[in-house]
Order: structure tokens, then sequence, then C-alpha cells
């Protein structure tokens, strides 16, 4: 078993590091956990890079060649690490060095030849329109204000596609008007409009008659769920939330998520002929190719359909 490198000091990764960084947060808008994985897939990199020892030269990713990175893509590959991820790492190398190339720190690109790991594209995770019934079902019939609250964050999960970051950190400014349309603002700070069901404006004039009372008394938030020392409700209090829930439901909690409930918003709305183009606006996605994905869930919905029931592929399998 090969010895586990220790990795070298961010300050040696390279001398623009941290340039690049600010960079990422200044134009792109990137989230703080967002920032941490570009962090880690470039320290990962320049530490394979140095290699064993504690002799590390400052910018070890500065000069890197086309080689030395193939050299690196191969490792990831013979310690069986999945395509997605070794393609991920390979992306924040590539901005790297574009970045560099750019800003005239580096002549070349050495990443400009280099292919991306082959990866077959998943298809999302998503759950049934029963199911998700059964989870507001559930949710309706929570006691007292905890309740009221689940209700109203799986309705407006469910009813507008966001992401749980979204969601969590939702103003309360954004629903004191009772509005028929949400401001949700996304990736990059970029805002969208998404239209609200009345369920959905039900569940959230419930829960805003007992919001102040998840709050120590006298103090205010500015959040609509609001969390501890002033913060918002954070996105893994949700998670176990809903895992909870899909347990009481009757659901196999390892299915259910706030991302599958972003899934399951877009996939059910395509079954019932919503037009791709208005998809992709509610959920934010900045190319229409990424909402697409949700397009194969239902193809792959009707062969199986047609596998399972039609005449004729059952003569065939008998």
């Amino acid at each position: 078993m090969s010895r586990r490198r220790e990795p070298v000091p961010v300050a040696l990764v390279s001398r623009y590091f941290e340039a690049f960084l600010e960079l990422l947060v200044a134009e792109r808008g990137v989230s703080a956990n967002t920032l941490l994985a570009y962090r880690r897939d470039l320290l990962d990199v320049a530490t394979f890079l140095a290699g064993p020892g504690d002799g590390a030269a400052q910018g070890v990713l500065d000069g890197a060649s086309t080689e030395d990175l193939r050299r690196y893509l191969k490792h990831l590959d013979a310690q069986g690490m999945s395509a997605g991820t070794a393609a991920r790492r390979l992306s924040a190398l590539r901005q790297f060095y574009r970045f560099l190339y750019a800003d005239g720190l580096r002549g070349d690109d050495p990443t400009s030849i280099l292919e991306s790991p082959r990866q077959g594209r998943p298809l999302p995770k998503i759950i049934s329109e029963a199911d998700v019934a059964s989870l507001l079902e559930v949710a309706e019939k929570g006691n007292g204000a905890e309740g009221l609250r689940l209700c109203a964050m799986v309705e407006l999960c469910y009813a507008t596609g966001m992401r749980v970051s979204e969601l969590v950190g939702l103003p309360l400014a954004a629903v004191q008007r009772d509005p028929e349309f949400l401001i949700v603002r996304g990736k990059g700070n970029k805002e969208r409009m998404v239209p609200l069901s009345e369920p959905a404006r039900d569940a959230v004039r419930n829960y805003l008659v007992v919001r102040d009372g998840f709050m120590p008394e006298g103090a205010t938030s500015a959040h609509l769920f609001p969390g501890r020392g002033g913060k918002h409700l954070s996105r893994q209090r949700f998670f176990q939330m809903l895992k909870d829930l899909a347990r009481r439901a009757g659901l196999d909690p390892r299915k259910v998520s706030p991302h599958v409930l972003r899934h399951a918003f877009a996939t059910h709305l395509l079954h019932h002929d919503a037009d791709l183009r208005s998809v992709q606006q509610m959920l934010g996605h900045a190319d229409i190719s990424t909402t697409q994905i949700y397009t194969h869930v239902l193809d792959e919905r009707m062969r199986r359909l047609v596998a399972d029931h039609h005449p004729l592929a059952r003569a065939q399998v008998n």
C-alpha cells in the first residue's frame, strides 16, 4: 500500500493561488462551499506534483506541464477515483491555467490538449408524485409550530424547485406581502422569478403565524426560516428534518433529499407538458442543456413502461 502523502502548504501551491480564488468570488460569485472545493482540488494536484518529502518549491502548479497533469489524471484512475470526480479536478485545473494565461502570468495553457475523463451522464434521482403527496400529507399533520415550518419548507421546495441553500436563505421580506411570485437569488447572485402555488402560499401564511416562536424572546431575524445566533436554519438541519419526514411517510429516507425534491419539481412539470425553457428559467440553469437531462428521465420511464406493459414486448420476453 502506498504511503499517503502529506499535503503541501497552501502557500506553496502557486504564487497566484489566492488571487485566483479571489477572482472566483469577485467575478463569478461562487459560494463558500464551491471555493473550498477549488482549494481542495488544487491542493491535491500540487501535493501529487510535489512528490514525497518536505522540499516542495513555491509555486508547485505554476510551471506544471501537460505531461505532469496527464500523470496526475492517470494517478487518479489508478486510485479508483470516479470519472466524475476526476473531471471536476480537471475542470478546476482548466480554470486555474486559463486565469494564468489570460493575465499573462504564463505563456501557455497546459490543460488545452488534455481530454476529460469519459463519464456517463447519470440521470437525476426523483420520487413519484404520489410519494411527494405522502410527504406533504404527513408534514401537514405535524404537531405545532415544527409541523407548520416543515410543511412550509417542503411546499416551497417542491413548488419552486429551489436549491436547498436558496430555500433556507430566503429573506422574510420575500413573502411578507403574500406574493404570487417569489424572487429567488441563486448562483452568481443572479435573481429569478418563480410562481408560487396556492398550497405553498397557504403553507407559508400558516407558518408566519408561529415563525417568531423559533427565535429567542425579543430577537429579530431577516430570514424567513431563522436559526441559531441570528443565522438562518442550516441546510444540514433541513436535510435531517426531511429524512425524518420520509420515515414517517413510509418512504426510504435514503431516496429523499432537498435536491431530490428539486429534481421532482422539474420532472413532474415536464411530465405535465411544461415547456423546457420555462423549467430552465425557474431552476436557474444557465444552459438549457443542463435542464434537458430531465427529458432523459421521462424517456427512460417511457421505455420501461413499454417494456413492462406492451403486449408485444411481453411476448418477446416469454
